[in-house]
């Protein structure tokens, strides 16, 4: 009898993490039709992945969050936590502009989260903190990088509650999550995947960069980079000073250093006299010293180009890169742009398709807008590295090697 009652038991414990942990709910029906990227986590996968490590750390066993008895946690903040988090991008929109659609099982207890993180409130049920935007629909909630869209979302409510044509298979195959990119019907997905001390994001085999890392490393640049035509035009095109197609522009090699200078900010006032008092004042600033040289079998078209951009001032300056002082030179197949406070020179070729952004110290001075914690998530980052080769792409976030899994790392914070 007893190995009976012990047997349900086991078999009730089982069907019950199952439940918990691998039961999920694969239609995604806050994902507009218009929706042209994606984002999905897998909050399940995420929850046993978490396990897994804190179980492996016998040291976190006892250790307890840091936080008074009044906090509420984002667990206990009225949202219903989705089994795939669905973070969208639509067409025709900002690239900087992402949404997420959530359901609230308690609006009075999500009103108080807000408020708890000094979101402040706009009014109209509309919520911002920095670059964060909430509004509250009823039983829903609409998260966004800008408050743009909050109206055309709004109208598609209706179509949520219908069968939605977007499955989880569609877009995420055993990784934590993936980055989506939807182009005419057709779905290209990038896994992403959370390991213990790097998130790596790639759409084929993780191909070996670890030599060419390696040497990078060793240059201790703030930034290194060859690009291809293709890469240069995918990746310009993000933002708003895109290159054209007909400058033939064939290959980009970048490097940069920072470097931390005194600025003098002239000002004036008056004295008890009401003369005019001129006033100066130094603060350091953090600038980049740069070289980045365009090959390119036209230069005098891609020179011509930029001027009819008017990337370029009276002082042969080229403006579409805001940090100046710099001089833009043509040479014999190339164009040059090299800032002119400190000379700086580019390495040897590696012969690959690569982008290399080393973590500095420097640059935490201009990050006054960040928590304590997120500036210790960023300044525990080591590098950035992105690489392409023929139609694989390969993304890595590397942090600084600790004795805790990046699942652990911060969660006593």
């Amino acid at each position: 009898m007893k190995k009976k009652i012990i047997a349900f038991i086991l078999l009730f414990l089982f069907i019950c993490g199952y439940f918990i942990l691998y039961h999920r709910d694969k239609e995604l029906k806050y994902i507009p039709r218009n929706a042209d990227a994606i984002v999905l986590v897998d909050t399940k996968k995420a929850v046993r992945q978490y396990l897994v490590s804190f179980l492996s750390h016998p040291s976190e066993w006892f250790k307890t969050k840091n936080k008074n008895g009044n906090e509420i946690s984002m667990r206990q903040s009225g949202v219903k936590i989705p089994d795939f988090l669905q973070v969208f991008h639509l067409e025709n929109t900002r690239f900087s502009d992402w949404y997420c659609i959530l359901e609230l099982k308690d609006k009075s207890r999500f009103l108080a989260y807000l408020k708890q993180s000094s979101f402040a409130e706009k009014g109209n049920n509309l919520f911002q903190k920095d670059h964060l935007f909430i509004k509250i629909e009823e039983d829903y909630c609409i998260a966004g990088t800008t408050n743009s869209a909050f109206e055309n979302i709004k109208r598609q409510f209706p179509t949520f509650s219908k069968k939605t044509n977007f499955s989880s298979d569609q877009f995420i195959h055993g990784s934590l999550g993936s980055i989506s990119l939807i182009t005419k019907g057709n779905i290209r997905n990038f896994p992403v995947r959370l390991n213990s001390d790097n998130i790596e994001i790639s759409n084929g085999e993780n191909k070996d960069f670890s030599s060419v890392i390696s040497k990078l490393q060793k240059r201790n640049h703030f930034v290194d980079s060859e690009l291809n035509k293709d890469n240069i035009q995918k990746i310009t095109s993000i933002f708003k000073n895109s290159i054209s197609d007909s400058v033939q522009v064939n290959y980009l090699q970048a490097t940069a250093e920072l470097q931390q200078v005194n600025d003098t900010i002239i000002t004036y006032g008056y004295d008890d006299d009401f003369n005019e008092v001129e006033k100066k004042t130094i603060q350091k600033i953090v600038q980049p010293n740069y070289f980045i040289s365009l090959k390119t079998s036209m230069p005098e078209k891609t020179l011509q180009y930029f001027q009819n951009k008017k990337w370029i001032n009276a002082e042969n300056q080229f403006t579409a890169i805001p940090f100046q002082p710099n001089i833009i030179e043509k040479k014999t197949n190339r164009i040059e742009i090299r800032s002119t406070r400190n000379s700086i020179s580019l390495f040897t070729t590696l012969n690959e398709n690569y982008i290399f952004i080393k973590n500095n110290a420097l640059l935490f001075s201009g990050l006054k807008s960040l928590n304590s914690k997120e500036k210790r998530i960023v300044s525990d980052i080591d590098y950035i590295f992105y690489a392409n080769k023929r139609q694989e792409y390969y993304i890595q976030l590397q942090f600084k090697k600790r004795s805790l899994p990046l699942m652990l790392r911060w969660r006593n914070d």
